[in-house]
């Protein structure tokens, strides 16, 4: 059975907590779950469906794992590949760039011929600007966004809601290979 490459980053450990929790709601056996730090440009041609996670530093900076392959992510070749992300940040702390590296990835994988899924609603963040809005429609992000720091009520069931919009966004791109072992 083929499986969905989740890629993620964690300096803290809220990232982590959070992609444990999306593993366990969406099947591990269902995906290859790999740390940022540890990929290689190569490791994105193993898979055609990906999930991001991340989380926005300070004044709009990539996770520090992201951060430090981003040069090597702006090489990769997103063609015929969908991408659905969640970042984590703090909108009021940092409101003028909260979930910022959604949005930083998500403009990596559209000039570089990826899809992406999975965009989610603003309605309901205080926040004041970001990087993760949509240009053509600026009542949505990219991805899933996360304030785990101010309401960690809602991270369970924002990233519930997510997972159930995902799934349905993906059956196009799910083939036998991904059903079957």
């Amino acid at each position: 059975m083929k499986k969905i490459g989740l890629f993620y980053g964690s300096d803290t450990g809220c990232t982590d907590d959070i992609t444990k929790d999306f593993v366990s709601l969406w099947g591990a056996d269902k995906l290859d779950v790999r740390e940022i730090g540890d990929v290689s440009k190569e490791d994105f041609e193993e898979f055609n469906i990906f999930i991001f996670g991340l989380s926005t530093w300070y004044d709009g900076d990539l996770q520090s794992d992201w951060e430090a392959f981003y040069d090597d992510f702006t090489e990769i070749d997103f063609t015929g590949k969908v991408v659905a992300i969640y970042g984590l940040g703090d909108q009021i702390g940092y409101g003028e760039y909260f979930v910022d590296g959604i949005g930083i990835l998500a403009k990596i994988v559209i000039e570089n011929g990826g899809k992406i899924i999975g965009h989610w609603p603003i309605e309901g963040y205080r926040f004041t600007d970001s990087v993760a809005l949509i240009e053509e429609k600026d009542d949505h992000f990219y991805g899933l966004a996360i304030d785990h720091d101010n309401e960690s009520q809602l991270s369970d069931e924002r990233l519930e809601k997510w997972i159930d919009q995902i799934r349905v966004e993906l059956k196009p791109f799910i083939t036998e290979e991904y059903i079957t072992a």
